[in-house]
């Protein structure tokens, strides 16, 4: 990890002081606003009465309180208020909360934020210099705009499903919410250059971030060969498009990968190998001719690799440059030596749920590291809180409730 010299105890997050309205369920919306949660900014999740964000209930199995693991991982560093904003009296406290709000993620479906009167039109009159983030599935215009979309489509109708697994004909989709995720980061990376333009110049704006529109930015190298062929791109299980051999391959006692990426990388492995017919056949000569046998290629490497364990290639691989590392699960990446260094697991302090594990911060802020400021809140935990905050008086707040605000 890089020397926290640098660090200054008393320097706020990057964010620190930044509002931002989480109006968001499941993935994308609620990922996006915890990175933003993580670089200090105050996160108040809105969320229905009753059920919370739907993800509290999802996943098989069940934690000590109403919440899901894949909840607490998603929603570290908010606050949450429950609010119903069918009614005139929960749309009221969105309103007041936009006052000075810098931020706002939704991800309903098109056109749901709109008919409930709290779509961009009337909240940025409210909050002129507020950056509205909208994300869907497939984006709030197109034939496709009003079909729900969850990661699965996005991956399967943006093409990366067709370039996923072995071209076997039996679709394999993405182990992670590549979509997701990737929507996500591709939400923050907009909203903050939004924020930015609206520091200098008053005015916010609409932002539209679509599942289906990250999953196709991705597919860089994949579109490239579509486009420089002609030809759509098919599975190449664990191969590269650009380069060979650069996959898993077969050792005696199971899978690793490796890459000899170019010719001098290429070199080395033969002689690792002892395998000068390997660096005298005409098919091996260059990069794309290894390319274009790549399955003779990995036939006549495998046929010395299964001669030793796959940490014994490794380790002569790697003594020589050539980038080969093991193929690890979960449990594995996360108690390895580097994974515990690089604090890939951390521990959160819940009410309910005593010690709960997260996920670890995914970038190291030298200056000013992220902090677990907040646990995963409980539903509508700050309603309180957050509206004695905004102004409003316990007679008002009691006339909101009676009002239908709170309930579900």
């Amino acid at each position: 990890m890089m020397n926290s010299s640098a660090h200054q105890p008393n320097r706020p997050l990057p964010l620190a002081g930044v509002k931002v309205l989480d109006v968001s369920q499941v993935m994308a919306g609620p990922y996006c606003c915890m990175l933003l949660a993580d670089m200090g900014a105050d996160v108040i999740k809105v969320e229905p009465p009753g059920s919370g964000d739907q993800t509290r209930g999802a996943m098989g199995f069940k934690m000590k309180g109403p919440d899901s693991m894949g909840f607490l991982n998603m929603n570290r560093n908010k606050r949450s208020i429950a609010i119903n904003l069918k009614s005139d009296a929960g749309k009221a406290i969105l309103f007041e909360l936009a006052k000075d709000a810098d931020i706002l993620v939704e991800n309903y479906r098109p056109g749901v934020m709109k008919r409930l009167g709290v779509g961009y039109e009337v909240m940025s009159k409210i909050n002129p210099a507020l950056v509205y983030v909208s994300i869907s599935g497939f984006g709030q215009s197109g034939p496709w705009a009003e079909r729900p979309g969850f990661d699965l489509m996005a991956q399967a109708m943006s093409g990366v499903m067709s370039v996923t697994g072995h071209g076997d004909g039996k679709p394999v989709k993405a182990g992670v919410p590549v979509a997701d995720i990737g929507c996500a980061l591709f939400a923050v990376y907009a909203a903050l250059s939004a924020f930015i333009g609206a520091k200098n110049t008053g005015q916010g704006q609409y932002i539209d971030a679509s599942l289906f529109d990250s999953a196709l930015a991705f597919s860089i190298w994949d579109t490239s060969e579509y486009w420089g062929t002609g030809q759509p791109p098919v599975a190449l299980g664990t191969a590269n498009r650009m380069t060979a051999p650069y996959q898993a391959v077969k050792a005696k006692d199971g899978y690793f990968v490796m890459g000899a990426t170019n010719n001098k990388l290429w070199q080395k492995l033969c002689t690792i190998l002892a395998r000068p017919d390997l660096l005298q056949n005409p098919a091996y000569q260059t990069i794309a001719g290894r390319l274009g046998h790549r399955e003779n290629l990995i036939t006549d490497l495998e046929k010395s690799f299964v001669t030793k364990n796959a940490n014994e290639w490794i380790d002569l691989m790697l003594a020589e440059g050539i980038p080969a590392g093991p193929i690890l699960d979960y449990p594995q990446a996360f108690e390895s030596e580097h994974g515990k260094h690089r604090q890939m697991k951390i521990e959160i302090d819940h009410p309910l749920e005593g010690k709960v594990p997260n996920i670890g911060f995914a970038v190291k802020m030298q200056g000013t590291p992220q902090q677990v400021r907040r646990h995963p809140p409980l539903l509508g935990e700050h309603t309180q809180e957050v509206l004695e905050e905004a102004g409003f008086t316990s007679a008002q707040i009691e006339s909101l409730r009676t009002q239908g605000a709170f309930a579900a």
